[in-house]
């Protein structure tokens, strides 16, 4: 068992961790209910670590997933020796998580050391059900949802928001090699891939766009509903989540699909219009 100090360093490396990554999530953090707060910290330091040796880290990737899976699997059966992972057990055990979520976004960077492209949506889409949906799961747990038709549809909002993150950084992601958009709609609507390593602007690039930006909002759309399902401040939480995956989309509209060119994003002013929309009891609708 650890002793006190080495919890109270492993919580307070998680703090650290979520507090200087994540650009928004000291807004979402002041959101939350206080007794949430450590806990998602612990459980947020989980995917960032687990995405910086997916993304980031030297030496074999595949091999230091294999020791990051292997440490995990000592929160359910031991003492892990990662502060990320010392400080999960707490939050596992306290909320009685599975370990199917975090091994799925161990598998997901698994994946990204091996394909770089999705032959269809479907290929698409099981991606995002490991690298996205665990993540909609594991904030459930701590809120105390556990049914499958709440986890269902918060797939749909970690999809979309994935999916919208993937349109958002096309024009990044080629220089790394890295092609999310399906294959098989590159081929549908007559966009070929040499197009888009030189950041060709075409009708055909703007209808496929067009085509995964609605199939997005759509998505969007189908997860609205587990806001009404929820209580307390997840609710807010879930609103901004979808009004800022929804006005990413609206900006990738405004500039004609031009993601090469300058990476869509929102400005201050609008995250802050976001802001009091999401704290304020009015419909969300994906158009």
């Amino acid at each position: 068992m650890p002793g006190e100090q080495a919890l109270a360093d492993a919580l307070a490396y998680c703090r650290r961790l979520a507090t200087s990554h994540y650009e928004n999530f000291t807004v979402g953090s002041w959101l939350l209910p206080r007794w949430a707060i450590q806990d998602t910290y612990n459980v947020y330091a989980y995917c960032r670590t687990v995405d910086d040796i997916g993304d980031e880290a030297n030496g074999d990737r595949l091999a230091l997933l294999n020791d990051w899976e292997s440490d995990l699997h000592r929160v359910y059966s031991g003492t892990p020796e990662h502060p990320v992972l010392l400080a999960l057990t707490q939050t596992v055990q306290k909320y009685d998580m599975p370990a199917e979520p975090f091994l799925r976004l161990i598998e997901a960077n698994r994946m990204d050391q091996i394909n770089v492209r999705h032959a269809t949506f479907e290929d698409l889409a099981f991606y995002c059900g490991h690298s996205a949906n665990p993540v909609g799961h594991l904030v459930l747990y701590i809120f105390g949802y556990r049914d499958a038709e709440r986890q269902a549809l918060a797939d749909c909002t970690c999809t979309a928001l994935q999916l919208t993150n993937f349109w958002q950084d096309i024009a990044t992601d080629i220089t790394k090699g890295r092609i999310y958009l399906p294959q098989e709609d590159m081929e549908f609507f007559g966009y070929s891939e040499e197009e888009l390593r030189l950041g060709v602007i075409n009708n055909n690039f703007v209808s496929l766009m067009q085509f995964e930006v609605a199939r997005t909002r759509d998505l969007f759309q189908r997860g609205l509903r587990l806001i009404d399902m929820v209580d307390g401040r997840l609710k807010i939480d879930l609103r901004l989540f979808s009004l800022g995956g929804l006005s990413v989309l609206d900006a990738i509209e405004r500039i004609n699909y031009d993601v090469f060119r300058r990476r869509p994003s929102l400005s201050r002013w609008q995250k802050s219009m976001l802001l009091l929309r999401g704290v304020t009891p009015t419909p969300v609708k994906a158009r």
